[in-house]
């Protein structure tokens, strides 16, 4: 029987909250649950752990700690077990101007700086007069730039593009055809969703063409079928031919990457537009594009990073962009040393993995700055 004299206590307030134990919560928290949540899961830990310590400290010692950063060729033929930086040192003019002549490279190293600086001032969210930059580094700044290069403008004598070379070759070539590819791709994938049939069956036939052929057989068919069809005795630029063939091949796939941006849009978005009376071009670049754009960042810019790999194919039509000029600084007979090869290739990776996670990182910024959606 219940004691009579038993006293109940009802609490008037909430009790004060406690914090979380140490051991689920912060950095310790998230070790425990993703890394030792079972015996497995930790011993799998333990392994991959020390596996991946092997691999960058073996890397890092390959690289940095043993390593040969000065003494010419003498000093990696002595010491071939680790990178040979001093061959980079050596070699590195070369593999940034190319065969371009020593009395005219301040040209590259203009355009060079004017780039960078242009890149990084309309990229700054703080910047003033960004969108003016911008705007300069899409369309008047590739025309200045190929005039200061090439010359025949300004005063300046005239470099040909067989001189052309190494890595500003490469940012000729892929930036020339991010900035073409892109328009190209947008008129391309609206005509795809046109309700013109001739304007639809062109742009189908294009973009299926474009995509069912490798780039290596466009860099071929620019370079040594292309001149066939010229009258005699007329001449092309090789890289020029390069650059269209490589502007419309990457068209073709940008292309596809609108439309899918376009196809995800509600129908509602066309209808808005059309209920506020506006033309066909002003409801696209005023409604539907920019949602269009929006959505397929990822994409547009995975386009954009592929292309930029996709540089050194130019090497097979005999233009020695980054990679060329290092297969051909490795061919020297003074550098036939085991650690060079490896040096160089690492050398191209890195610079390659510099500007590819660079606008990786930046399309994750403007990705997350332009989402507008509710995030879960």
């Amino acid at each position: 029987m219940e004691n009579q004299n038993s006293v109940f206590f009802v609490r008037k307030e909430f009790a004060p909250s406690r914090p979380a134990p140490a051991s689920t919560v912060g950095v310790l928290g998230w070790i425990r649950s993703n890394l030792f949540s079972t015996p497995f899961n930790s011993l799998l830990t333990i392994l991959m752990g020390g596996l991946g310590v092997w691999l960058i400290w073996g890397a890092l010692d390959w690289l940095i700690f043993n390593a040969v950063w000065t003494g010419g060729n003498e000093a990696c033929k002595a010491n071939p077990d680790g990178a040979c930086w001093t061959f980079i040192g050596t070699r590195f003019d070369q593999f940034v101007y190319g065969f371009y002549e020593k009395p005219e490279r301040w040209r590259v190293d203009l355009v060079l700086i004017v780039l960078f600086a242009g890149v990084f001032w309309s990229g700054w969210e703080k910047s003033p007069a960004r969108k003016w930059v911008g705007g300069f580094m899409l369309i008047p700044f590739p025309l200045i730039a190929w005039g200061i290069l090439y010359g025949g403008v300004f005063g300046l004598p005239v470099v040909e593009t067989s001189q052309w070379g190494g890595f500003i070759l490469t940012l000729v070539v892929a930036l020339l055809g991010i900035i073409a590819s892109l328009p190209l791709g947008i008129l391309l994938a609206l005509g795809r969703r046109s309700n013109m049939p001739i304007i639809r069956s062109v742009c189908v036939v294009f973009i299926e063409f474009w995509r069912g052929v490798p780039l290596i057989t466009v860099l071929f068919m620019a370079a040594y079928v292309l001149p066939l069809f010229f009258p005699t005795g007329m001449s092309f630029d090789q890289l020029l031919r390069a650059l269209i063939g490589v502007a419309l091949f990457s068209a073709a796939y940008m292309a596809e990457v609108v439309r899918g941006g376009l196809q995800s849009l509600n129908k509602g978005q066309y209808e808005a537009a059309d209920s506020l009376g506006l033309s066909y071009w002003r409801s696209m670049r005023l409604i539907i594009l920019p949602q269009a754009l929006k959505a397929v960042i990822p994409g547009i810019v995975n386009t954009f990073i592929g292309l930029f790999k996709d540089t050194t194919l130019v090497l097979i039509i005999g233009l020695l962009d980054l990679l060329g000029m290092v297969n051909a600084a490795i061919a020297d007979p003074n550098w036939s040393i085991r650690s060079v090869p490896t040096t160089g290739y690492a050398f191209v990776a890195i610079t390659f993995f510099i500007f590819c996670y660079g606008m990786s990182r930046y399309s994750r910024f403007v990705e997350e700055k332009l989402n507008t959606g509710h995030k879960h």
